[in-house]
């Protein structure tokens, strides 16, 4: 069921995110990841009369708050779906290309706040961990049917974690033996699991091990590559697409996935022209990750592993993706390598 106690959420890099979006006070914008609404409140204060908003969230709390903004602003309108379906909800909303879109990605504070969601192991909660406690298995039932070696590749995969297999054989080992019912026992197996020189000094040994199984039981890579995909897609020309994440696993897949649009040609390096038709449909506004001030960590240490990409979709000319049209942000240069190999020979 649906927890609505209200806890404070502090957006992280807030200006800097909502200066990345606001290009255009009339324009048409999506907050793809709602949670409490603090991006939205901010954005909608840029934007004019004839601006427009809309925000996704899968997690009813979160849609719960931004029914009230709705209600409150005639410019806003909140859908109660996971940024998977931004295509769906673009559709719904009348709208084809956007003037931006803003992914704020990981977990809310309200979210680790509550213990009935799970995803902290500084309080007793179910093992659960599903931002919709609708929809998916939680975290109870997929453990159910899930091997050691499934498990370690989970852990290991979406937590970089050393000892995946050790905690992995700990957890599964509990469970079975029915001593591993709440947050505190997954906690615990985790602690016990790791050498005991690896248990101090740093991050609590449980860290990489929750926030893999809650990207395990969310889909939460799978949701990201869809819903980043669909972003670029519905961009205007110069329309941004601006991305905050929490860890490398996030990080990594959205350079990588925007990167794939900036240098779309697959052609050979020895190649002199492009044939493959692919050009460049995005073009990055800051590569370099954007991270929080240490006067923001301060005030708000949830910032502190916080990171912002921005990017920018450019304006594709449909003659460049025919194969051996030269696209000459690309092209131009695989020509130029190609002389300088063939004057090599």
């Amino acid at each position: 069921m649906p927890h609505t106690q209200s806890v404070e959420h502090i957006p992280v890099l807030a200006n800097e995110f909502i200066d990345a979006l606001c290009i255009d006070p009339d324009g048409t914008y999506i907050d793809a990841t709602f949670g409490r609404g603090g991006h939205s409140r901010m954005l909608l204060k840029r934007l004019s009369s004839k601006g427009r908003l809309i925000a996704l969230d899968r997690d009813p709390d979160a849609v719960a708050v931004g029914r009230k903004l709705e209600a409150e602003d005639s410019r806003f309108k909140i859908f109660h779906h996971d940024f998977a379906s931004l295509e769906e909800a673009i559709h719904d909303a009348g709208w084809h290309k956007v003037s931006a879109i803003g992914f704020d990605l990981g977990v809310s504070s309200p979210q680790f706040d509550q213990p009935n969601r799970g995803f902290s192991f500084q309080q007793s909660g179910p093992l659960d961990m599903r931002m919709d406690f609708e929809h998916g298995q939680p975290l109870s039932q997929l453990l159910k049917h899930t091997s050691e070696k499934e498990l370690a590749q989970v852990i290991r995969d979406f937590g970089d974690e050393r000892y995946a297999m050790r905690i992995a054989k700990a957890i599964l080992r509990a469970y079975k033996t029915n001593e591993m019912n709440t947050t505190l026992d997954l906690e615990n197996a985790c602690f016990h699991a790791v050498p005991k020189q690896a248990r101090y000094g740093g991050a609590h040994p449980a860290t990489r091990t929750f926030q893999a199984l809650r990207i395990w039981v969310n889909d939460e890579y799978g949701q990201i590559k869809t819903g980043v995909q669909a972003a670029m897609k519905h961009l205007k020309p110069g329309g941004r697409l601006a991305i905050i994440s929490f860890h490398s696993g996030e990080d990594r897949r959205i350079r990588d996935m925007i990167e794939e649009e900036v240098n779309a040609c697959t052609c050979p390096p020895q190649f002199p022209i492009c044939v493959c038709g692919r050009v460049a449909s995005m073009r990055w506004v800051q590569k370099k990750p954007i991270r929080a001030s240490e006067e923001e960590i301060a005030s708000n240490p949830r910032s502190r592993s916080s990171l912002l990409r921005i990017a920018e979709a450019v304006q594709v000319d449909p003659s460049q993706t025919d194969p051996g049209q030269n696209d000459p942000g690309q092209s131009d240069a695989k020509q130029m390598r190609g002389k300088q190999m063939r004057a090599k020979q």
